[in-house]
């Protein structure tokens, strides 16, 4: 054999060898063994960082950030503020004469004090109508690695970061969004399906009313939905290491709900289940305690992205440019459009014979965003995709840079991570991206708000 010139490695594989390294054949107990390490490679991996006591702790943020970042005045106003109101957070440092150094909470108090007596022609606060629910906003896409989680957990940072109350609702029964936010979740009663349970229960109730009016026998109700009918949204929600980001957390248990839910559907087939996550999170006055809600869905279009995307005024679909991601987001709006399809026919067929108004499906936007953007190597496809999706496809791409990567080695999101720990010019770099895309996401929040606002003073008016 040419030794300049070896053969491929595929060749010339003995089979005695192959068999050595091919080991004992697998068992069910081995899953548990792999999994059990897995944990336990999970575990160690979260923990890195944890303050005494296994909490996670939001970095402290500097001066420089802050007037750059989160608050729009030049450092030297801010420090003389600060002087002249010494009831104000006067942060601190690691030398006498050094950087200053503030919590978020501090940041937020210091927000509201510019916002309160600074000019008026700066937004120090974000726009945020009176009399409006939260936004709902499901990121959700059937094909896997597409940065769909840390899409949501990156927005939903930006938008604490920018001073928007946040609620993290993880449908997903991997509990990816529920580590990002060092969330806690014993078992599904944890998570949303007890209000998808109750939703359901609700339902069952109202259909027995009408049997004993008709003098039928009810239907018994079994101890799961007994026990769904006494719980509430609020003893979900966990705080996280975020002051202003709430978490309603998932876990391995929540896949339970996809076969549970066709279960209940069976048998009452009046049940709205597309509206279960919203009438209860509305039932529950969530809607009027945050500002923006995100939904982390599965990458599949059960019965749990069913109800993420029912519930969302905003539909954020990520992908990267390449072809086959292309194809499967194809693929993924021509199922929504035969899922949503069907249940609206199903729906309007019963609403015309008896005579009451049809269903219709509305969403403020729908975007998809390309992500973990190479200019260099896929700017031909990103515009081919660009011209066939027209305006549906954000013209904001979200690059990736070394920040992005160094940031999830450190399991934590790229607003988490101290600059200090990264070349300046990488920081500034990487959270251009973020930030861009955040802006693009803030347009459609905001004119979707204000056209609610148009709409209801137009009714008003009438």
């Amino acid at each position: 054999m040419n030794q300049d010139n070896p053969l491929p490695p595929y060749f010339n594989i003995h089979p005695d060898s192959a068999l050595d390294a091919l080991g004992a054949p697998a068992t069910t107990a081995d899953f548990g063994t792999i999994a059990r390490a897995c944990e336990a490679g999970r575990a160690d991996l979260s923990s890195r960082g944890l303050e005494e006591g296994g909490r996670r702790s939001l970095r402290l943020f500097s001066t420089w950030e802050i007037t750059r970042y989160l608050i729009p005045v030049a450092t030297g106003h801010f420090r003389r503020v600060l002087k002249q109101n010494p009831d104000l957070p006067q942060g601190r440092s690691e030398t006498t004469s050094g950087a200053k150094w503030f919590t978020f909470d501090e940041v937020l108090r210091l927000r509201a004090h510019f916002a309160a007596e600074g000019s008026k022609t700066k937004e120090y606060l974000p726009y945020r109508p009176k009399g409006q629910p939260a936004k709902l906003v499901a990121v959700a896409n059937f094909k896997g690695g597409v940065g769909k989680t840390s899409t949501a957990a990156h927005l939903a940072m930006s938008a604490a970061l920018d001073g928007y109350k946040v609620l993290v609702i993880d449908l997903d029964s991997q509990g990816s969004m529920t580590s990002i936010f060092g969330g806690k979740v014993q078992d599904e009663w944890s998570t949303v399906f007890p209000l998808l349970a109750r939703h359901y229960a609700r339902h069952l109730q109202g259909e027995n009313q009408r049997r004993l009016d008709r003098g039928d026998a009810p239907t018994p109700l079994d101890d799961t939905l007994s026990e769904a009918l006494k719980s509430r949204s609020e003893t979900l929600v966990q705080k996280t290491h975020w002051p202003n980001i709430d978490l309603i957390g998932a876990q391995l248990n929540l896949y339970w709900a996809e076969f549970q839910i066709p279960v209940w559907r069976m048998g009452a087939r009046g049940w709205k289940l597309w509206d279960a996550l919203t009438d209860s999170l509305q039932e529950d006055g969530i809607l009027d305690q945050y500002d923006v809600i995100f939904l982390d869905t599965p990458p599949a279009l059960g019965y749990l992205t069913i109800n993420g995307l029912a519930a969302a005024d905003i539909l954020l679909v990520p992908l990267g440019a390449s072809f086959l991601e292309f194809d499967s987001t194809g693929r993924f709006f021509d199922m929504l459009h035969a899922t949503f399809g069907s249940i609206e026919e199903a729906e309007n067929m019963a609403a015309r014979a008896l005579g009451r108004d049809g269903l219709a499906f509305q969403w403020d936007a729908v975007r998809a965003v390309v992500t973990r953007y190479d200019s260099a190597q896929q700017a031909e496809l990103a515009a081919l995709m660009q011209a066939y999706l027209g305006p549906t496809l954000s013209p904001h791409r979200q690059g990736f840079t070394a920040l992005i990567g160094q940031a999830g080695e450190q399991v934590q999101g790229i607003y988490e991570a101290d600059y200090r720990d990264f070349n300046r010019e990488t920081y500034v770099r990487g959270r251009e991206t973020f930030d861009a895309t955040y802006a693009a996401f803030k347009q459609l929040l905001i004119g979707s708000w204000h056209r609610d606002v148009q709409a209801s003073n137009a009714q008003a008016a009438e």
